[in-house]
């Protein structure tokens, strides 16, 4: 389990957490927008670096999009697409998580 559901609140703070790829551990986020939860690597489409102004901090002041602390990228939470900044057009990459039983969990072939 990433972590309980009730610890992402819509536009709230998100949970960090590790993904394996091939034989690399990368961070990576999961957030609530929408009533939906969404997951990412934690890199910035423009250089890759991660995003948050600290541990656990996406969005922007409005509550409306995710933002990289460093050079100000927007992305949309819900498609990880760059609305506005340097990467205009780029995307996060997507880590695919499922929201059952009380918690959120990386997605596997049984789901």
């Amino acid at each position: 389990m990433i972590c309980a559901s009730g610890a992402l609140q819509d536009g709230g703070d998100g949970v960090r957490f590790t993904v394996r790829r091939g034989e690399v551990d990368l961070p990576a986020f999961v957030v609530r927008h929408g009533g939906a939860v969404h997951a990412y690597i934690n890199r910035c489409a423009h250089v890759p670096i991660e995003l948050d102004w600290l541990p656990g901090r996406f969005f922007d002041s409005s509550r409306h999009f995710l933002i990289c602390a460093t050079h100000g990228a927007m992305y949309a939470p819900d498609s990880g697409y760059c609305v506005q900044g340097p990467c205009r057009g780029a995307r996060l990459e997507p880590v695919a998580v499922i929201e059952r039983d009380g918690g959120v969990f990386l997605k596997d072939d049984n789901d």
